[in-house]
């Protein structure tokens, strides 16, 4: 076949992708809740970049800053090294989220991906303690590269590595035997059972809400016990935070309802504000034991992310107000979809915090149904779970209540169709 014969995507583009497949489209220009395909026709994005567009596509105040910071000939590439815009970056993070939160974390840049900042986050809770043994969760998601693929559950992505993933130990999440067992009965009694062949891991790693996993929410009686088993035995808790961070759940932090502090923090997705790469690792200042380019990247000072993140900082963490309205939604939602629960009882069900909500179905295939349904129609909308059970929302935290309602409708009516 001649390559003007067929779409390029196909022709050129490997067989490994995926979101494409569910949206048959060209997509070409996007503002907000709304992207458009070459045709002219618009879709509401009920996905938003898989949570790195918390502030919708192209949000005017940062793309004003950062078309400014382009055109003055801003720095764009700087490795490690000091720059204005990195200054401000830290001075902004420093002001608008540690402080007010008691927070004393050093911050480290470590490339420019989700899996860079979980990657960090492990080799450095080993340097820490001296311990190779990290524990996760079932159905846990941190990433596709070897160590961030070592603490994930998904079987399928697991297999992609090609070599034995060593050094990590799975234990149930919050609920995953339906209330049935204690949840930390056999954890704590293996970690203090000296013939239970459980090494002393360095630490463990968790999402307080499994977005990939299926949208399951950890209570936050489950992480403060998480938290309390770590630190009687010189645990270190990692918090992935890099999709459920920067307001996805309400707080700035997801952690943040739990009362508890974290030893390290991974973040990426939203926090550049405008979905451009960027991600950062934090920890306590006593775990600061890096030596000078110990852990690297060549692309880990992306300045004009660091613009639009601080931007973003000051324009929508200088207050509340964007955790209240995003609890808000979130419970809009959480209203629609519990409807739909009612009628249609043990096959559709839900669950979700702030603006990460799920619509569970009995019947895995159902859920994929949906979102194509709903793709027919006009909205962008992913699924998520073991099984792609879960229709998963993660629309933008700046989505107006005319839309949020435009979609939910479009959603109940493909549901209703699917399920009746």
């Amino acid at each position: 076949m001649n390559i003007n014969e067929a779409s390029i995507f196909e022709t050129l583009e490997s067989e490994v992708r995926s979101y494409c497949r569910d949206w048959p489209a060209v997509f070409t220009s996007a503002s907000g809740s709304w992207i458009r395909d070459e045709n002219g026709r618009e879709y509401l994005d009920f996905f938003a970049g898989a949570g790195a567009l918390n502030y919708g596509h192209n949000n005017p105040v940062l793309k004003s800053a950062l078309v400014d910071y382009i055109v003055s000939d801003g720095i764009t590439h700087g490795l490690d090294m000091s720059t204005v815009a990195k200054r401000e970056f830290l001075e902004t993070f420093q002001r608008n989220i540690l402080e007010p939160r008691g927070l004393d974390y050093k911050v480290q840049f470590p490339g420019p991906t989700g899996s860079n900042t979980v990657e960090a986050a492990l080799k450095l809770a080993r340097k820490v303690t001296g311990r190779s043994a990290v524990i996760n969760f079932t159905n846990a998601f941190h990433g596709m590269t070897l160590g961030a693929l070592s603490v994930t559950g998904n079987s399928m992505k697991r297999a992609g590595a090609g070599v034995p993933l060593v050094h990590t130990t799975p234990m149930p999440f919050d609920n995953y035997f339906d209330g049935v067992t204690e949840d930390f009965q056999w954890f704590s009694r293996v970690l203090d059972d000296s013939g239970s062949g459980i090494n002393r891991p360095a630490a463990v790693i968790v999402e307080t809400v499994q977005g990939e996993g299926g949208v399951n929410v950890a209570r936050p009686e489950w992480l403060r016990a998480l938290a309390t088993l770590c630190s009687d035995r010189g645990i270190l808790l990692i918090v992935d935070d890099v999709q459920m961070g920067c307001g996805r759940t309400g707080p700035f932090f997801s952690f943040e309802e739990a009362g508890i502090v974290p030893d390290i923090v991974t973040l990426s997705k939203s926090i550049s504000g405008y979905g451009m790469p960027m991600a950062l690792t934090l920890f306590k200042r006593e775990l600061d034991v890096w030596g000078p380019g110990e852990h690297n990247g060549t692309f880990r000072g992306n300045n004009p992310a660091f613009v639009t993140s601080r931007v973003a900082l000051d324009h929508y963490w200088s207050d509340d107000a964007l955790t209240k309205t995003t609890l808000k939604k979130g419970a809009r939602i959480s209203e629609c979809f519990a409807n739909l629960s009612d009628q249609f009882p043990g096959e559709v069900s839900h669950r979700g915090r702030g603006l990460v909500q799920g619509l569970v179905f009995d019947q895995p295939e159902r859920a994929g149904k949906v979102c194509q349904l709903a793709f027919d129609e006009g909205l962008l909308a992913e699924t998520s779970g073991p099984s792609d059970q879960v229709v998963k929302l993660l629309p933008a935290l700046t989505i107006t209540d005319d839309e949020l309602e435009h979609g939910l409708s479009i959603l109940a009516e493909a549901t209703l169709k699917v399920c009746s």
